[in-house]
């Protein structure tokens, strides 16, 4: 592509751009050395599974390794250790050395569902961190005031409602800044929530003599309840490693305002192909289902493959517009240990089966009589069943369970 291709295509689609000139003249002097430009993307393990939210990001990383460029993919198996509160009103836990370990392997498998490993620089940011004496700590501290951490929107926030804000969090934008001293970032992508992070990157490039990168956020997709950002602690979440049904199926489920989204940031439809779309709707040429079908098809597609789009397609249809059972069945085994008199109550049957997260989920899904045994609605919480073998537990659209005796 000529650098005028390339600036349309990684442009696109992107919120804030510091600066589309700068990025011109990166592309030009790359394309003049012979070489490609460092994308630097970070992400912290803080859980096992990627989401449709960082898929965003991975799109437009991907749309760079296509104009030739190498992705730099930061592990911040050290700042995940630290937790970072952008965008947030508390801090984010911290985990252990262990848990970060297992998340930051799983992250890596995930990630190149979407990126191109022959194009991916890995790195993990405790290669320059571990080893870092405190010494070293405190010149870099020596950088930034606590007036510009201030001005980032959520520690303002925090401060004006007297909540505390630990040092440790302070140090989280100089820790990821750092991050792009240390690998010469030429671009650095991030949601908007890190907006902040990025423009510090580029300051501090600055201080070490470097190019200051070119910043790039990107928007923050709403999760299934189509108000929050998509996030893990939140539920509202559509995993990229999840079964190809429960992709379609949580797809289906979302709001028909927030599709168009996730076509142009998830699916990567072209723009005027969902302005089609979009038009087709309107019109009443084609019905909302009919779109969002589509669209969970491609996203099925996207981390599995068509014939598993074109199945979970079919089995939505048979079960949800049907009223029939699912090709498969997740099974409870219970034994006479499990019952009392011979019964079980029914919020713990559902925490058992897996279908709700605790006692209290349990209970809102009975009240709101999203609860059902053999497709007897039940609605009373305190409810206690005898079970039989081949009991059908249903808890809202697409939770099942066949009961068994061992």
């Amino acid at each position: 592509m000529d650098i005028q291709q390339q600036l349309d295509k990684v442009c696109a689609r992107c919120v804030d751009l510091h600066s589309r000139e700068e990025l011109k003249k990166k592309l030009e002097s790359a394309r003049a050395e012979g070489r490609p430009l460092r994308i630097k993307y970070g992400a912290d393990p803080s859980a096992p599974d990627i989401h449709l939210g960082h898929v965003v990001g991975l799109n437009k990383l991907r749309e760079f390794q296509e104009c030739g460029h190498t992705v730099v993919f930061i592990i911040g198996d050290f700042t995940g250790m630290i937790g970072d509160p952008s965008g947030k009103s508390a801090t984010r836990p911290a985990l252990s050395k262990e848990q970060v370990a297992d998340n930051a392997k799983s992250y890596q498998e995930q990630a190149f569902k979407v990126l191109d490993p022959k194009h991916t620089e890995v790195r993990f940011n405790s290669e320059w961190f571990a080893p870092m004496r405190f010494e070293e700590v405190i010149r870099l501290s020596a950088h930034v005031t606590v007036a510009q951490m201030l001005a980032r929107d959520d520690f303002a926030k925090r401060y004006a409602d007297n909540r505390p804000i630990s040092l440790v969090e302070f140090l989280y934008p100089l820790v990821q800044a750092y991050d792009s001293v240390m690998i010469r970032a030429d671009v650095e992508l991030g949601g908007t929530d890190q907006l902040f992070n990025l423009l510090l990157g580029r300051e501090l490039q600055k201080v070490f003599k470097q190019e200051p990168q070119v910043v790039m956020t990107l928007p923050l997709i709403e999760g299934l309840d189509g108000v929050n950002k998509m996030s893990k602690s939140l539920g509202n979440y559509i995993g990229v490693n999840e079964p190809p049904r429960e992709i379609f199926g949580k797809t289906m489920s979302i709001g028909d305002d927030l599709m168009w989204k996730y076509f142009s940031h998830i699916a990567r439809l072209p723009e005027a192909e969902v302005a089609a779309l979009q038009a087709d709707m309107a019109s009443g040429a084609k019905h909302p289902r009919e779109i969002k079908d589509l669209l969970a098809r491609l996203i099925v597609a996207k981390f599995h493959d068509e014939a598993a789009a074109l199945a979970a397609s079919e089995e939505f249809k048979r079960v949800f517009s049907g009223n029939q059972l699912p090709d498969e069945l997740p099974e409870l085994a219970l034994s006479a240990a499990d019952l009392e008199e011979g019964k079980i109550g029914l919020l713990t049957l559902i925490t058992r089966a897996g279908l709700a997260k605790s006692n209290a989920e349990a209970r809102r899904a009975v009240e709101q009589g999203g609860v059902r045994l053999d497709e007897e609605k039940r609605m009373d919480p305190r409810t206690m069943v005898t079970p039989k073998e081949g009991l059908i537990l249903r808890v809202g659209k697409r939770g099942f369970a066949r009961i068994t005796f061992q």
